[in-house]
This record gives structure tokens, sequence and C-alpha cells, in this order.
């Protein structure tokens, strides 16, 4: 019944926070809100939802492995496991932006979390928390992160714009408000019921198979909640359009760094128990390991060969976790 109610729990998530971002998306345009603003703010969140879902749930629920197992999981998986069967499939240029901003800026969000979450590094301190002033930190970087990302694409509108139109096209557009707010109190009802169901049945999971909720939420919550993320850059591949994947996933991750640990922990601090500094180094390599990319093979080029080794590390590393478990 746990698998049943894991999976039911998985669909509705995805589904709610594809319908929510839709009817939002719709809302804000009949408001007169610029695509620009809708696509930073309203798409940003929206698809973020399910990880900001179960990480504030979990900081709730006192669960701060679960919370923070989602968010490392996550951009291991979306660098090793998304980044590197998007380059598998279809090898891809990396824009200069891309490595001049947002890969840095990605490393150094990875950095800081795990210096913020490894208390026990520094000697008489028993305990690894992220404190509320720690989530509240994160938040202002993260403010401090989406001016400077208004401001570095309003030195190209053009391209700005036309990346705005794209993001906020909705299914939803034309219809009726009262149709619009309808299905946005549905699809969060419905993300809140999934989010809860999946949180839950994942825990039962992880007591069944005599498994830590850290490992669990590493593996199978955060590849759960990242997988609008792995359809997203398979697409994109098949489409002969695989740049795409690199800017949602390196933006994904700060996101979930910055935004969703900096939510979770200011609600209430996250106590860390069974997540160890390995799975953090892992999201530092991950992140560095985008920028050396840049560098290796053919320069400001994704190839296959590092899609492979991409992939060959994220199965290596789950293998760990398996036998660690």
């Amino acid at each position: 019944m746990d698998y049943l109610l894991l999976i039911v729990g998985l669909a509705l998530l995805l589904l709610s926070a594809d319908y929510l971002v839709d009817s939002s998306v719709a809302i804000a345009k009949r408001a007169h809100i610029s695509n620009f603003i809708i696509g930073l703010t309203i798409v940003g969140m929206g698809t973020s939802a399910p990880e900001l879902l179960v990480g504030v749930s979990s900081a709730l629920n006192g669960h701060g492995d679960i919370a923070m197992g989602n968010v490392l999981g996550s951009n291991i998986a979306n660098v090793f496991l998304i980044l590197g069967l998007t380059a598998t499939i279809k090898p891809f240029f990396i824009e200069r932006s891309v490595s001049r901003r947002d890969i840095p800026f990605g490393i150094l969000a990875a950095v800081l979390l795990l210096l913020l979450a490894n208390d026990r590094l520094v000697p008489g301190i028993a305990h690894n928390t992220v404190s509320r002033i720690d989530g509240i930190f994160l938040l202002v970087l993260f403010i401090a992160y989406m001016a400077y990302t208004v401001v570095s694409k309003g030195k190209n509108p053009q391209e700005a714009l036309k990346e705005a139109d794209e993001q906020t096209q909705s299914r939803l557009d034309g219809k009726h408000p009262a149709l619009l707010w309808g299905v946005a109190v549905a699809s969060l009802a419905a993300l809140i019921y999934g989010g809860n169901l999946f949180l839950t049945s994942a825990q039962n999971l992880a007591r069944a198979w005599g498994m830590s909720e850290a490992v669990i939420s590493i593996t199978i919550v955060a590849v759960g909640t990242s997988l609008p993320e792995l359809i997203t850059a398979v697409v994109a591949a098949t489409k002969n359009n695989p740049e795409l994947a690199l800017g949602n996933v390196i933006g994904s991750n700060v996101f979930n760094i910055l935004f969703i640990l900096g939510a979770s922990a200011a609600v209430k601090p996250l106590h860390i128990m069974d997540i160890n500094i390995v799975d953090y180094l892992m999201m530092v390599l991950a992140a560095v390991l985008t920028y050396v990319v840049v560098f290796t093979f053919g320069k400001r080029r994704f190839d296959r060969v590092e899609g492979v080794i991409f992939l060959t590390i994220y199965l290596a590393y789950t293998a760990y976790l398996l036998v660690r478990a």
C-alpha cells in the first residue's frame, strides 16, 4: 500500500504543481503583470513547488534529514543524472553568461550550505543544525540573487523578453477568472495533500526497508520531486534544444539551496542527524564539475563522454548510499 501511496502522492505533487503554475500565470497576465516578472517569480517558484512543500512540511514535522536530503539529492541528481543523460543523448554548447554568472554562483551556494550545515566540524558542537538565522540569511541571499538576475537580464531586453514569452505560455490563457481561481485553489489543496501522502509513505518505506530517512530522501524523494526537470531535459534533448537543460538545472539548484532550504529553516530550524559530509561534498563536486566541463574536451561544450562520466558518478554514489543504508 505504501508503494501505491508513494506513486499517488508523487503524481498529485507533479500534476497539481503544473496546474498551479498555469492558473497563476493566467491570473497574473489578467492583472497585467509583465511576462518577465511572471517568469522569474511564478514560473520559477511554481516548478519547484514539490521540493518547497516537502521541505517546509518536513521542517514543521521535525524531519530535518528529509528536508536537507531532498535538496542535496535533487541538486546531485540534477547535475549527474539530468545533465549527464541530456549530454549523452545530445551534446550541447554552454552559453558564456551561464559559465560566467550562474555556474560560479551555484558553486558559491553549494559551498555555503556545506559550511552552514556542518556545525560538528567546529570543536565543542555536537549536532548539525541549520538555524532560523541561517535560513533567513539564505533567503536574503536569494533576494539578492534574484535582483542581480533581473539587472543582468535587463542588459539584454530582447533576449530576456523572448525567454519570458516562452516561459509564460499557459494552457489556461483566456479562461474565465472564476475558473482560474478555482483551478488555483484546487491545485494548491492537491499539492498539500499529495505532499503529505508522499512524505508519509516515504517514511513508512524507510522504516520497512531499515533505511534511514536521509538515504530515502536523497534517493527516492529527491528523484521524485526532480521528475519535472528530468522530463523537461530529456524532451529538450530529443527536440535538439538541450541547452535549456543547463540553465534550468543551475537555476533550480541555486533555488533549492537559497529559497527552499532557507524557507524551511526559517519556519523551523533543521536538525540534521544521518546526512554526512560525503553527501555535502557530492553536492559541491557536482557544482564544481559543471564548471570544469566548460574547459574540457570541446571548450564551452558538454560532450557525450562527459555525460557518460556524470551518469557513472551518479550510479556509483547511489550504490554507495544503498550500501550505507
